[in-house]
């Protein structure tokens, strides 16, 4: 869902039901790795706040890429996750820990309700991402979304 906002405070009020998640789960994200890059990334049909940056590149180019991203959705938190785990997309090893079930993409968790979301299983996935992007400086990907200059 593309919502229009310029800035990351501009994307938690245009987050309707989902502002309170969204703000929780920045403060966990940046609580686990402080010293991460966060920016808001905005592609042609996403806004979505972004922590880290990996670099990525196709035939058609090259860009960043954050780690985890945040974008609110109609129904839904959706938590972008570009990274793996013994050679799994982290999101089908944790959605079921984090969510005790639910719903997710190759490289997204879908949070319905953010109720159900366990914080620490949560912050360990977050934690296994940002150690996987350590190790993955150049990943091959599609350009959707590019951060949003400041």
């Amino acid at each position: 869902m593309k919502v229009e906002a310029g800035t990351i405070e501009e994307l938690f009020e245009a987050s309707g039901k989902f502002e309170e998640g969204m703000r929780t789960l920045d403060t966990w994200i940046m609580d686990t790795v402080p010293n991460a890059k966060r920016q808001l990334f905005a592609g042609s049909s996403i806004t979505m706040m972004g922590y880290g940056e990996m670099d990525w590149q196709d035939n058609q180019g090259e860009g960043v890429w954050p780690v985890i991203g945040v974008a609110p959705q109609k129904t839904n938190i959706s938590v972008y996750v570009a990274a793996e785990k013994n050679g799994r997309p982290l999101p089908s090893i944790y959605t079921k820990e984090v969510l005790g079930g639910g719903n997710n993409g190759k490289h997204c968790i879908r949070i319905r309700n953010f109720k159900k979301v366990d914080e620490m299983k949560m912050k360990e996935a977050i934690q296994d991402a940002f150690s996987w992007a350590d190790h993955e400086r150049n990943r091959f990907g599609r350009r959707c979304a590019s951060p949003e200059e400041s």
